[in-house]
């Protein structure tokens, strides 16, 4: 978890970041080179201690940083990665750590700009359904022991011209682990952030058979009532559910599904 130095050191890179009235190919340039910064500072365990060191003075901090960023990134990304080494951290990983989520939000903001953040929220969700429903794709891009570099690029060669730019460079980015993450819990981690930023939650909804789209349209407004804000439905059809739904919203499931209801039954039988 990011400690309350660290969350408020994000805020200070945040504001650089959404103070610019910047184009989306711009916030998407920027974002881009974030994320690279974010992969050199993976590679530079020192330099990380060095850049979050609170016995540095954070004039010093900043000096270092944009010595090392100078032609290899652009001004925004050198001002944002500034704003960011000139605040304390509970550990050098978070500053890594929020590098990294600024580059989501700078792409994020990049899809707003163009109109395209409803696309890449279900571009996400869709391309880690298929990785799901194909076991050799999803041994080998889930494969943690493997060169990042590799898996990106096949998932760069999988989306490229089939979905948004920018469902492409978060896409590729999970190779990378976002946080630490899994790549599948990566591509779950950018669907909510990307309906965050449009403020919606996200329903991860299985169902035996596909719903007709005024099924989906009620059971969205039932949701939205419950949760207070619009629900973004994820639907999944799974027919070894056999009938039934089941509903996850962030920690809450409700599972009213058939083979949920057999499972019960025979462990209640089983237990007589």
């Amino acid at each position: 978890m990011m400690s309350t130095t660290g969350r408020e050191s994000i805020e200070a890179g945040r504001a650089v970041l959404e103070a610019l009235d910047a184009s989306a190919e711009q916030f998407t340039e920027c974002g881009d080179q974030l994320l690279q910064v974010t992969r050199f500072l993976v590679d530079q365990p020192r330099l990380r201690r060095a850049l979050s060191d609170p016995a540095r003075k954070a004039d010093d901090r900043e000096g270092l940083i944009r010595q090392l960023l100078a032609g290899q990134v652009g001004d925004t990304a050198a001002d944002v990665v500034a704003a960011l080494v000139r605040g304390r951290w509970g550990t050098p990983s978070e500053l890594m750590d929020g590098t990294e989520q600024l580059a989501v939000e700078a792409l994020l903001l990049a899809a707003a700009k163009d109109g395209s953040l409803a696309n890449v929220e279900d571009e996400l969700f869709r391309f880690g359904r298929l990785v799901d429903g194909d076991a050799e794709l999803a041994s080998v891009l889930g494969a943690s022991g493997t060169d990042p570099k590799g898996r990106a690029s096949l998932t760069e060669q999988l989306l490229a011209g089939k979905a948004e730019p920018v469902t492409v460079k978060l896409a590729t980015a999970a190779c990378f682990g976002i946080g630490g993450r899994s790549f599948h819990a990566s591509l779950a981690h950018l669907v909510e952030v990307a309906a965050a930023a449009r403020d919606e939650s996200v329903a991860y909804v299985t169902v035996a058979q596909p719903l007709d789209e005024n099924g989906e349209r009620q059971l969205g407004a039932k949701l939205s009532l419950v949760y207070g804000r619009p629900v973004a439905l994820k639907v999944t059809v799974d027919p070894a559910i056999v009938g039934g739904i089941r509903v996850q919203v962030g920690s809450d499931l409700w599972d009213g599904t058939v083979s949920r209801r057999l499972d019960e039954a025979r462990q209640a039988l089983a237990g007589r």
